[in-house]
């Protein structure tokens, strides 16, 4: 089937087959169960999951106590976790739901909802709980725990366990990490029947906010914008060098909005994308690894960033479109410098383009799928420029989404002179049930990770686990800043290796977020909070498609038919330069737009100075991306034509000047830190002009040999 084919209103067989293989794959590595319409589990998981969705709209309409908004909420989740995932990976677990299945998904729901059930009691008497309390809090934290091996594997659950027995052990701990324990009572009550733990402050902002997103990016998917981001890539793209590669770069870009899942997102487009570019040229681990660094970085794109922008935005307690704002040069500086990567891997390889028959037609695509459009740019206009709350503005999008979801079938039968049939009528509605109930599976990884974050989160505040972690770290590095960034990356990626990018955020940003501000604004360095916490969030990112266990490699590799530890040592090499943004924002919060903050209260953003002169923003953006460009270079050995170990390094020496221009001014006394950016500039210019009179050689060199 030609990538452009005009779609029939009914998918074919050879689409619904496609449809089944990618999800097949999906769920595979995410463990699900998969039934058929003509099972009833089917039907109950798919009346469950609509229920959860139209509950989250329900609550934008007519809001309720947001303590009972994540009872229910987490109870929808768990028992869409028992249904959905099974006690174990093998055949007589998969095939069907079995009696206990049932039975831990109605505790789960007993246990999680009675928090909202006895909401008015419990408010009456806070810390004086009665025996029922404190058994339905042990039994709801168990159930947990086992929801979250299920569906995130052990990980969360072990580490989750760990700051469990931590709080309880507290007396026998190490001198350095000492503290006076906790009784089970005083546990239950903390981590369950408050909002310092399960039910805090993670857990709400995956109820409030994270969901709506998660249903639009879904209804967005269903509705098609999937399938057009993906042709639109390659309309605009594939008949230059590497064609195919840079359309899954901007294809996996904009599936970023949809999806906050790397490993969806690479499954989504690599299925079209991997078997292209090994037909243009691409080897199986290169083909792999574009799609895996293009879908991994695609939860650093604002505005979703894989839910993360929620929760950091709740964290810090700023408004949700200043952490968008402030991630906007960084997230587009490395989309942008991967697509060059690509680029200088095609050169390289000598590939070029695809043929025009084989591509979709440029206008007639664009103008087919623009209406998709309107609902991402009407909830980027109601979120940046009306300033709407993240959830009205979400619920706003949806509906509008539903309205062109309805008409969208019947109107383009209309345009091709079709007769109207019910079949036509009724498939917007057919869509919008799907992406509904897609939604709400998405969201059960993400309910329960955060949950489970939570009572790493309610940890921190039972026993003054932070200010034990700054005397540790503290004493690891000796106070070295440098030292404290590196061991925070280190951790980040090891604990990304096993955790969701949410749940590994809310983690690292709970624990080492705060010290490295401490022991930052000790060493002199007056940095705004949102920089600690987008450093941990960029290395859990990176942790996707780290070896040995990046499940986007994986993903990328079955679809390639390639090694999966070599495509994931050959994704990390393309991210290489998303793993040097963290630093350089950390040393110049210019890039986050943020040029100061108060000194006596640095992790206050009503204290952060924003940067909103048009031409210095512009300046900002090229220069790093210059920078980028250099580093990528570097990494790449090659840039006009392959350079030498001298060119190399001389590339990398571009990099402090173009991303930290006043640390280099002031360790080169110059007058003005603009001065960085001219050097920057000229040492780029004369190797610019260095490789082009090398590649004139090359090619005389060649013609010569030829003759």
């Amino acid at each position: 089937m030609p990538l452009y084919e005009e779609k029939p209103h009914k998918l074919s067989e050879l689409e619904e087959e496609q449809l089944h293989e990618t999800e097949a794959v999906v769920n595979e590595l995410e463990g699900q169960r998969v039934f058929g319409a003509q099972h009833y589990e089917f039907w109950l998981i798919s009346v469950i999951a609509l229920s959860w969705s139209l509950f989250q709209l329900y609550i934008v309409i007519e809001p309720i106590n947001s303590t009972i908004t994540r009872s229910i909420h987490l109870s929808f989740g768990i028992l869409l976790a028992f249904l959905i995932y099974p006690m174990f990976r093998k055949p007589y677990f998969l095939q069907k739901i079995r009696w206990f299945g049932f039975t831990l998904a109605g505790v789960g729901v007993a246990t999680a909802s009675y928090v909202a059930v006895f909401y008015e009691d419990l408010a009456q008497r806070p810390g004086d709980y009665i025996g029922l309390d404190i058994f339905m809090a042990l039994l709801g934290i168990v159930i947990l725990l086992e929801a979250g091996r299920r569906v995130l594997g052990f990980a969360l659950s072990i580490i989750a366990i760990v700051f469990l027995a931590y709080d309880v052990l507290g007396p026998y701990m190490p001198e350095m990490i000492i503290h006076k324990g906790a009784s089970l009572n005083k546990l239950a009550g903390h981590m369950f029947l408050t909002t310092e733990g399960i039910f805090g402050v993670p857990l709400g902002v995956s109820a409030g906010f994270v969901f709506l997103f998660v249903l639009f990016g879904s209804l967005l998917d269903k509705a098609g914008a999937g399938e057009y981001f993906i042709n639109l890539a390659f309309a605009m793209l594939g008949k230059y060098r590497g064609g195919p590669a840079k359309a899954s770069v901007v294809a996996s870009g904009f599936t970023g909005i949809i999806s906050g899942s790397s490993i969806a997102n690479t499954v989504t487009t690599g299925t079209f994308t991997i078997p292209l570019m090994k037909k243009a040229g691409f080897r199986p681990e290169q083909a792999g690894a574009v799609e895996v660094a293009s879908s991994t970085n695609g939860q650093l794109m604002p505005p979703v960033m894989g839910a993360a922008a929620f929760i950091i935005a709740e964290f810090l307690g700023m408004a949700y479109t200043d952490v968008i704002i402030a991630a906007f040069i960084p997230a587009f500086v490395s989309y942008f410098a991967l697509f060059y990567i690509v680029h200088l891997e095609a050169l390289k390889l000598g590939l070029k383009g695809m043929d025009d028959e084989d591509l979709p037609p440029k206008w007639k695509t664009f103008i087919r799928g623009i209406h998709y459009l309107v609902p991402i740019f009407f909830l980027m206009y109601t979120l940046m420029v009306l300033r709407e709350s993240a959830a009205s503005a979400a619920f706003n999008a949806i509906m509008l989404l539903m309205l062109l979801m309805v008409v969208q079938h019947p109107f383009r039968a209309i345009l091709a002179k079709e007769k109207i049939t019910k079949e036509i009528l009724l498939s917007g509605f057919v869509d919008i049930l799907a992406g509904m109930i897609a939604g709400a599976k998405n969201m059960v990884p993400i309910a329960i990770a955060t949950a489970l974050a939570g009572i790493v989160v309610g940890s921190i505040t039972l026993t003054g686990l932070g200010q034990v972690l700054l005397e540790v770290i503290e004493s690891l590095s000796g106070g070295n800043i440098f030292i404290i960034l590196f061991l925070a990356a280190f951790v980040s990626l090891v604990l990304g290796m096993g955790l969701p990018t949410t749940a590994n955020y809310i983690v690292m940003a709970s624990l080492t977020a705060p010290v490295i501000l401490i022991l930052a604004q000790d060493n002199g360095f007056l940095i705004p909070a949102i920089a600690a916490h987008l450093f941990v969030f960029y290395f859990g990112i990176l942790a996707d498609d780290t070896p040995p266990v990046g499940l986007a490699a994986y993903a990328a590799a079955g679809i390639a038919k390639a090694d999966p530890i070599k495509t994931g040592i050959q994704g990390f090499k393309y991210d290489i330069r998303t793993a040097i943004l963290p630093f350089m924002f950390f040393f110049n919060p210019e890039l986050l737009l943020i040029s100061g903050v108060d000194a006596m209260n640095p992790a206050d953003p009503k204290g952060w100075i924003w940067i909103t002169n048009p031409v210095e923003i512009v300046m900002i953006f090229v220069t790093a991306f210059i920078g980028m460009v250099a580093f990528s270079c570097f990494t790449q050995g090659y840039f006009v034509t392959k350079t030498n170990i001298i060119e190399r390094f001389i590339f990398l020496t571009i990099v402090p000047f173009m991303f930290l221009p006043k640390i280099m001014a002031e360790y080169l006394s110059l007058p003005d830190h603009h001065l960085s950016y001219l050097i920057g500039l000229l040492i780029f210019a004369v190797i610019y002009f260095m490789q082009k009179a090398k590649g004139k050689a090359e090619k005389v060199s060649t013609a010569e040999v030829n003759l």
